[in-house]
């Protein structure tokens, strides 16, 4: 009996190892979102390769350090990159600053999607579904039924997989977002301190009363 556990023990061991090389091929990379309040970790699909690209680039360059999260609600998300944020004043309104291009949309699904912590393009309204080319926002979302799932596919006409369901009525999410907003990655670790920033006190607009700032966003050379 003891050596069948070491065995098994072992076969545990080698499963695990298969699947952190296998994250290791898929070449994600990991950041690390330093604010005022604390850090929080992202994993970027690299198969999403339009958005994590960029987003790597706009890492490398610095471009996030400084910016706010300007906008932020409780069970929904929290959102940031607006350039216009870095110096803006506490009463300014913010949320329409960007680069001078956009992203072609790349929706995923069911593979990714708006579950709890993933990491998602902003965009305005436009009818190719382009994202913004800086603004990104972070899942924090509600629980979510059955009944609650079939509206929103008769509604939006897509279909939920198992998986899908199964996530959205346990660990929760935004549902609704889902094949309008492209997902390119996911929180990995630190949710949170994005539930706490989604539940700081804010104005009509939706902003932070007190500057909720990305000090640092920096790139993390090793699978963890």
């Amino acid at each position: 009996m003891q050596v069948k556990i070491i065995i098994q023990t072992l076969m545990l061991c080698v499963c695990l190892s298969l699947l952190n090389t296998a994250s290791l091929a898929k070449g994600n990379k990991i950041v690390i979102v330093k604010t005022n309040i604390g850090k929080f970790k992202l994993e970027l699909y690299q198969d999403v390769p339009k958005h994590a690209d960029n987003f790597i680039k706009l890492v490398e360059q610095g471009f996030y350090d400084s910016l706010l999260f300007h906008r932020v609600i409780p069970k929904f998300m929290i959102q940031g990159g607006d350039p216009d944020s870095k110096y803006a004043g506490i009463h300014d309104t913010l949320g329409n600053g960007d680069l001078p291009y956009k992203i072609d949309s790349e929706f995923k699904l069911p593979t990714y999607y708006h579950r709890k912590g993933a990491l998602a393009a902003a965009r305005d309204d436009n009818p190719e579904m382009s994202s913004s080319a800086c603004q990104f926002y972070v899942v924090v979302g509600k629980i979510f039924t059955d009944d609650d799932l079939d509206k929103l596919e008769a509604k939006k006409g897509i279909k939920y997989s198992l998986d899908m369901r199964n996530t959205y009525k346990t660990i929760g999410g935004t549902p609704h977002l889902d094949g309008s907003y492209t997902v390119f990655g996911q929180c990995i670790r630190g949710q949170n301190i994005v539930d706490t920033i989604s539940n700081v006190a804010r104005d009509k607009y939706d902003r932070p009363l007190e500057n909720i700032r990305i000090i640092k966003i920096k790139i993390k050379r090793r699978w963890i």
